[in-house]
């Protein structure tokens, strides 16, 4: 019994920041009658207002928000493109301040690409790997196989979680240096700020409650391994 309560414990731990997330998104997402413009509106504005050359606004699918600097896209869902909800305008606002990172090259604006992009390759290759696995064990048939199949599953999972965390301060960065301060010099009224500021600590924490869901994957590929 003990050793299932813990079980539960760490797995509401683990599980329960990405529910978290989810739930505050969702609390906020309902459609404010006086909202002056959607999130789309408010992302071509701020664009336009603080001289971000060559960036665009496009809609995305479900649950798509996120800037691309290769491609210098604000990408947002449709709820949050066409919304005009604290959720819709917050969020677009987190990502015009992604796009303010890297248009103005601010040394926080590198943590992506030298931590993110690793992480993705990383995931690729574990992810490859696992997939031939089973295959591999049927041919080869050697305990050594599995060992490095087991090494590489937990190599994998934990680079996706450690990635995540590094680049925590360029999320942070964006939600509160940028789009809260732009947020309250009007964009947003007085008694609705509390909430946009829980938003964008979702938005901030995205990334780091999805990674944690890497961690019971990788806790079960420990318990296998061993």
């Amino acid at each position: 019994m003990p050793y299932i309560l813990a079980t539960l414990a760490i797995t509401a731990l683990i599980v329960g920041p990405q529910l978290w997330v989810r739930y505050v998104l969702w609390r906020h997402s309902t459609e404010v009658g006086d909202m002056p413009g959607s999130g789309a509106e408010l992302a071509e504005h701020l664009i336009e207002r603080f001289q971000l050359d060559g960036v665009q606004v496009i809609r995305a699918g479900k649950d798509q928000n996120y800037y691309s600097p290769s491609e210098k896209i604000v990408a947002l869902s449709p709820d949050v493109y066409d919304g005009k909800s604290v959720t819709a305008v917050a969020v677009a606002a987190h990502e015009v301040g992604h796009a303010m990172q890297f248009c103005r090259e601010e040394p926080i604006s590198r943590l992506r690409d030298k931590y993110l992009g690793r992480a993705g390759q990383i995931q690729k290759i574990g992810g490859t790997i696992l997939v031939a696995a089973p295959i591999l064990t049927l041919l080869i048939k050697s305990p050594i196989v599995f060992l490095w199949i087991g090494l590489i599953a937990v190599i994998t999972m934990l680079a996706s979680v450690l990635m995540s965390v590094a680049i925590l301060p360029e999320e942070y960065d964006a939600s509160f240096n940028k789009a809260l301060p732009i947020l309250r010099e009007g964009y947003l009224p007085e008694h609705l700020l509390s909430k946009a500021h829980s938003v964008l600590k979702a938005c901030a924490l995205t990334y780091v409650a999805g990674a944690l869901l890497d961690v019971i994957r990788l806790w079960r590929w420990i318990r296998f391994f061993r």
